[in-house]
Order: structure tokens, then C-alpha cells, then sequence
């Protein structure tokens, strides 16, 4: 979901309620460009999402970052899974 900062600074309670509701992270946008990301704690990207970016082009910074680098994140998740 994205959101100006000018429309979170008047609704930003029922913002943070929606996210803590449905899982799904908030995207803030300054003048169109993505600036922030709120999401719940304890919600990890999934592999999915991580790679869909990835493969996307980027869109949050990562055109170019080796897939090793994103994935990073998701190994402690999975040897958990593991065990």
C-alpha cells in the first residue's frame, strides 16, 4: 500500500492499524519517490518478495546487488526451518 506523507500525517493511526491488521506493509512516498517502509515486527520478507524485487529491477535500491547480498537475510529463516 502506498501512501504520501501528507496522507499519513492526517490518518496515521488508521494507517498503523491497517498494517498491524492485514500484515501488509506500508509504503511511504515523498513527492512520488519511496522513502520509508513500515511493516509489523517480526513479519521477515519472504523469499518471494525478496526475489520479485529483485528481479523487478530493484524499485527500492537494489539494481545491481548480487543476489547472495538479498538472500542474506532469509538464510537464518530457513536453517530454522531446518532444524
Amino acid at each position: 500500500m502506498l501512501v504520501s506523507k501528507g496522507k499519513l500525517k492526517a490518518k496515521m493511526l488508521e494507517y498503523f492499524r491497517q498494517v498491524e491488521q492485514t500484515g501488509e506493509p506500508l509504503i511511504v512516498t515523498d513527492r512520488g519517490r519511496e522513502v520509508l517502509e513500515v511493516r509489523p515486527i517480526g513479519r521477515s520478507a519472504r523469499v518471494e518478495e525478496v526475489l520479485a524485487t529483485y528481479r523487478a529491477g530493484g524499485g527500492r535500491g537494489t539494481a545491481g546487488v548480487a543476489e547472495a547480498i538479498l538472500l542474506e537475510p532469509l538464510k537464518t529463516e530457513w536453517e530454522e526451518v531446518g532444524e
